[in-house]
């Protein structure tokens, strides 16, 4: 132990001024010039026998000599304590920090290099207020934001979740299986990617998880459970060993041919040039994501130096090449220096947390808290610097995400297929050109559509029901001889006319249904729970879209119809055709028009009052006179004249919106009278309910558990089968043990009218329904192209060749426009008899505004009272206006103009009724008595 602690404490002291003797000697300086440096001591853990940690430490020392050598005037000088995490273990990762920051004292830390090890330690630099700097621990499930203390000198892995989505989305594939290791790194990436692909309609029906320590035979059986699946394209996340072994593998097993889709993560597509030439071999045709680096003079001088150097210190090593985790690490230290440099040279020390801790140096609670570490750690989240592999700018403590280059390995080595930065995802533009020279697996030079119909090569198991009635749909049928099933009918049709449409060939065989004991079943939810259950790859028959079969199955869009009807018997009903003569017109357009009669005969009477004898004489006879001749104009035979010229035009006006009204009414009479000749026994479903009336349904239909909704009893539903079962239980009617109405869905409904369309009708409303779809998988890409083929089909012309096919002429007749009000209303007219209205309101205007300037002078004296003045002014209008000409006396061998001799009494020249005759020249005032 004592010698232990003499080399803890005595060689790294040794180290220090050998590294600074060195630095001084190869600058060509004076060596008292380290004299006056300071040494900073930086820990690294890195695996030391690896080779990513062998390049790793040899690019943080080269960093080191020339940073300092291109600025020999600073006064620190990092001294690095060097730990190996043996082969990436965590435990081991973490006695190395613990040593570090309890022995050493060190004032950061570069390293570790996975996120596992980084995750377990990031507290411990958390609790000494030291730096963790990592070049290479990029899961996005080891957050800088959550963990300040630690620095990510790179991006996380979700920066290449965009540009796998792109590429994806750039190919249409709707379904994805991440294969990924079973770590904080591999599980890191998938929210993220799951997320993005959710955003771009992608779905992730199967999670592959390989653990880090797989061996050949786990990662057999893994990649055969993804062979026995449908989805094709698969997302590589993890280690380039453990990715090695897989490509081999898969090449293998065959899954390196064509209609495969891989695409790599950065972690394998970055060190590409470092692998085996027969895993480069295996893996031809895979996509990546690669991140791009700027090839600059100072990264190829860099590189040239590394080299030579890495060879020398390692001469059993051949063909190395730099990666971008040591360029990263590289600008990481470069990074480190200048922060330390920034703080100074009188600020590196600690203090003891815990004056009471135990002095042991695996004891967390004795580790000595850094006083500059907080300084340390803003000067680093400051710095802004341009290095090897871009710009060094940390964002919320790490960096920003870079350009990515998308490849395609082909031969020996990878080509470039686009470049991807943020920018270009906004444009969505991923260049159309660059993706058509992609060679796929299997030296494809065509895309793969991302799945396949059956992975196991078997055709497709069609389940269909085997049905009684309506066999227009789907009939199966046996030929007794050969024992052969023969499955036909229009949905048959229209899913083999929708298969021929799809740009791939699917085999496929028509199974009928049957329960386990071989007999038919009905149930058309059975039935479709097949499909969930795994024993039919789909369901093509009369199956109608429902909420609850959605939860288990996808379906297609529907091409038929939709909507559930009601069906009953047609008689004729005196007692309606009795009142017919009313509906023509709806009952606001009655009262409307009723009132416009009396308000046309006011008007009438107000214009011909004082100059038409006719309009005269008693109350009764002078209002009977006035509604007389206004409803007159209905048949036109309004025989009194009408001396007014405002009279005249106001009943022209009139006269014309009776003859519209009268048209309107005789022409939709008429339309009644010829339609109405039959009508439903029911024509609302609250009838049936209330009356308890028994319905119909079709056995096995969803109809029935509808009903029970409806609140119908379940004694009163009665099943049918056949369009002649259905016939007879409506014959015999709810007397004869049969049913009111029948409800069944549209298709079914137009197939029973066209064969007894004379002796029943369908009963609005309709029910809403989805109509008929075929029945697929969960998430099956397959049901999404049929659903495509399924537009093309029903805007096409096919659709009406095979419904003529299978179908007599289904025009029936549709009671919901006669049920519902064919009457007219007061919408149609009420710009009619605006007209009419403005025409008698300006006429009454015009003769009243007259009438009070002739009479001016009555009602300018002011020395009546206001109601005096109206009432004078009311009698004067009850008298007769003998300045008409109709008043005026005629020459005595003149006839007036109904024919009366001018010798006989005239009615015209009544002196006694002259009134206030001469009023105007002589006005006798009526005064009140005031007191």
């Amino acid at each position: 132990m004592t010698v232990i602690k003499l080399t803890q404490t005595v060689l790294p002291t040794i180290i220090t001024y050998l590294y600074l003797l060195n630095l001084s000697l190869n600058s060509q300086w004076p060596v008292f010039a380290a004299a006056q440096t300071m040494p900073v001591k930086v820990g690294v853990v890195l695996d030391n026998e690896s080779m990513e940690g062998k390049i790793g430490l040899s690019c943080i020392n080269t960093a080191i000599s020339d940073f300092y050598a291109a600025h020999p005037e600073f006064k620190t000088r990092i001294v690095l304590h060097v730990r190996d995490s043996k082969d990436h273990d965590i435990v081991m990762a973490a006695s190395a920090v613990l040593d570090l920051l309890k022995n050493d004292q060190v004032a950061a830390i570069i390293g570790p290099e996975t996120s596992p090890e980084a995750q377990f330690v990031v507290n411990l630099g958390e609790k000494a207020r030291v730096p963790i700097v990592s070049y290479s621990a990029t899961s996005p499930s080891l957050s800088p934001t959550q963990n300040p203390y630690f620095i990510r000198a790179t991006q996380d892995d979700s920066c290449q979740v965009q540009p796998i989505s792109d590429l994806i989305q750039a190919f249409g594939w709707r379904e994805v299986v991440p294969v990924y290791v079973a770590n904080e790194f591999g599980g890191g990436i998938i929210p993220f990617l799951a997320d993005k692909l959710q955003e771009i309609g992608t779905n992730i029906p199967y999670r592959s998880v390989v653990p880090s320590s797989a061996t050949d035979d786990r990662i057999e059986l893994e990649l055969y459970k993804l062979k026995s699946m449908s989805p094709r394209v698969f997302v590589v996340h993890m280690e380039a060993s453990l990715a090695s072994r897989l490509f081999l593998k898969a090449e293998k097993l065959g899954m390196m041919s064509k209609d495969y889709v891989w695409i790599i993560t950065n972690v394998v597509a970055d060190v590409l040039e470092s692998l085996d030439p027969l895993v480069i071999q295996s893996m031809q045709g895979v996509l990546g994501v690669k991140t791009y680096v700027t090839r600059t003079k100072e990264l190829e001088n860099f590189t040239n130096r590394w080299k030579m150097k890495f060879q020398q210190e390692n001469l059993v090593l051949k063909n190395v090449g730099m990666s971008i985790d040591g360029l990263r690490a590289y600008d990481a230290t470069i990074a480190l220096a200048k922060a330390v440099e920034e703080v100074g040279t009188s600020n590196f020390t600690f203090q003891r947390a815990d004056s009471n801790a135990a002095n042991s140096s695996t004891d967390i609670s004795d580790i000595r808290v850094s006083l500059f570490g907080p300084e340390l750690l803003q000067s680093i989240l400051r710095l802004r610097f341009r290095g090897l592999v871009g710009s060094f700018d940390l964002d919320k403590g790490q960096l920003k995400c870079p350009t990515y280059q998308l490849i395609n390995v082909g031969g020996s080595r990878e080509k470039e297929i686009s470049l991807w930065t943020s920018e270009s995802s906004s444009k969505h533009a991923l260049n159309k050109a660059d993706l058509e020279s992609i060679v796929w697996p299997g030296g494809s030079k065509s895309a793969p559509k991302g799945w396949v119909v059956s992975p196991n090569g078997k055709r497709l198991k069609i389940g269909v029901p085997i049905k009684i009635g309506f066999t227009q749909f789907v009939n199966v049928s046996q030929n007794p001889a050969t024992n052969e099933t023969k499955v036909t009918g229009y949905c048959i049709d229209v899913f083999d006319a929708v298969m021929k449409t799809l740009p791939y060939y699917v085999a496929y065989d028509y199974v009928p249904y049957t329960n386990k004991e071989g007999i038919p079943t009905t149930s058309y939810d059975k039935l479709v729970s097949q499909v969930y259950l795994k024993n039919f790859d789909a369901v093509v028959g009369d199956v109608t879209i429902r909420a609850k079969r959605s939860l288990q199955v996808d379906f297609t869009l529907p091409y038929t119809d939709s909507g559930v009807v009601m069906v009953v018997p047609m008689k004729s009903n005196h007692k309606i055709r009795a009142w017919l003569f009313l509906k023509p017109l709806t009952r606001d357009l009655w009262v409307v028009t009723f009132c416009s009669f009396i308000f046309i005969a006011f008007v009438v009477w107000v214009l011909e009052h004082r100059i038409n004898e006719d309009f005269r004489g008693p109350p009764g006879h002078q209002a009977g006179t006035s509604l007389y001749y206004s409803f007159s104009t209905l048949v036109f035979s309004h025989s009194f004249n009408v001396f007014s010229n405002l009279t005249r035009f106001v009943v022209i006006i009139w006269v014309f919106v009776v003859l519209i009204l009268i048209q309107s009414y005789t022409a939709n009479l008429a339309s009644l009278l010829t339609v109405e000749q039959l009508q439903p026994t029911i024509t609302d479903v609250k009838e049936l309910i209330k009356g308890g009336e028994k319905a119909g349904f079709q056995e096995g239909s969803f109809v029935k558990d509808s009903l029970k909704d409806m609140n119908f009893s379940p004694s009163n539903l009665k099943p049918y089968n056949t369009t002649e079962q259905l016939h007879e239980l409506l014959e015999k009617g709810k007397h004869k043990g049969g049913i009111a109405a029948a409800f069944d869905e549209l298709p079914y409904v137009k197939i029973f009218l066209a064969e007894y369309g004379s002796r029943y009708t369908m009963v609005p409303p309709t029910y809403k329904t989805d109509g008929f779809g075929f029945v697929f998988p969960k998430g099956s890409p397959l049901g999404s192209d049929v659903s495509r083929g399924v537009l093309a089909i029903t805007e096409g012309k096919d659709m009406t060749t095979l419904e003529k096919k299978w179908f007599k002429d289904t025009d029936c007749q549709d009671l919901s426009a006669s049920l519902s009000s064919t009457s007219l209303g007061l919408d149609s007219f009420w710009g009619l008899f605006t007209i009419a209205l403005a025409a008698a309101l300006f006429a009454l205007i015009i003769s009243l505004a007259g009438f009070l300037k002739e009479h001016r002078n009555v009602w300018t004296d002011s020395s009546a009272s206001v109601w005096t003045r109206v009432k004078t002014l009311m009698r004067v209008y009850d008298q007769k206006n003998l300045s008409s000409h109709t008043f005026r006396k005629t020459p005595p061998q003149d006839q007036n103009f109904l024919g009366t001799p001018s010798n006989s009494p005239s009615r015209y020249c009544n002196n006694s009724e002259r009134g206030l005759d001469n009023y105007e020249g002589q006005p006798t005032p009526v005064r009140e008595n005031r007191h």
